[in-house]
């Protein structure tokens, strides 16, 4: 419904802001990453946006960035995983780092975040690789088609490109981003953050 919010910070608290916008605030609960770099209060924000509805709820959340709010959109479409349970993971684990955990099997990582169980963490584990799998599958011809690199040269291509699916990029979009930057001396890592700042949405 709201794409993106734009407007000045009027409140802040450790689970939410208070954006105003054309004369309206609006209560965003987010994340404590998003908290700490939308700036002060008074000072102009823009907020990408899910409204999250359920039966007796109806709750805004949002984020600083693109990639925050594909993890935290991707995170409540996994059976069990409530919106809540998705921002304390976003609180404690960066987009890239989350998307590595996934397609590297570190439950670890992911178990470090409050209300995160080892149970929960191998779920969202599985079920988001057994989507990126049917994802690759469906465009792995087009990626050959376009020219851009689909894996076979190196092992860490394909886990950049998988990683960056995780995050809500499609494979052709993911292929051609992990293509700029990688260099034979880059760790997995370093492969996705630097595909991450190439793809502006």
């Amino acid at each position: 419904m709201f794409a993106y919010i734009k407007g000045k910070i009027t409140y802040k608290r450790n689970e939410y802001v208070v954006v105003e916008a054309n004369g309206i605030g609006y209560k965003i609960f987010t994340s404590l990453s998003t908290i700490q770099s939308v700036g002060a209060v008074g000072e102009e924000v823009m907020m990408y946006t899910h409204l999250y509805v359920r039966e007796d709820i109806i709750s805004l959340y949002g984020f600083s960035t693109q990639e925050e709010l594909s993890m935290f959109e991707l995170l409540i479409s996994v059976s069990g995983v409530g919106p809540k349970v998705a921002v304390s993971l976003l609180s404690s684990v960066t987009p890239s780092k989350f998307s590595l955990a996934v397609i590297t099997d570190d439950i670890k990582t992911l178990t470090k975040a409050p209300g995160i169980g080892k149970k929960m963490a191998q779920r969202i584990v599985l079920e988001l690789k057994d989507k990126i799998r049917k994802e690759q599958l469906v465009a792995a011809d087009g990626a050959e088609e376009e020219g851009v690199l689909t894996g076979s040269e190196n092992s860490r291509i394909p886990e950049a490109i998988s990683a960056l699916m995780v995050l809500g990029y499609t494979p052709l979009e993911a292929s051609r981003a992990v293509s700029a930057v990688y260099s034979d001396d880059m760790d997995l890592e370093s492969i996705i953050k630097n595909a991450l700042k190439g793809l502006v949405r």
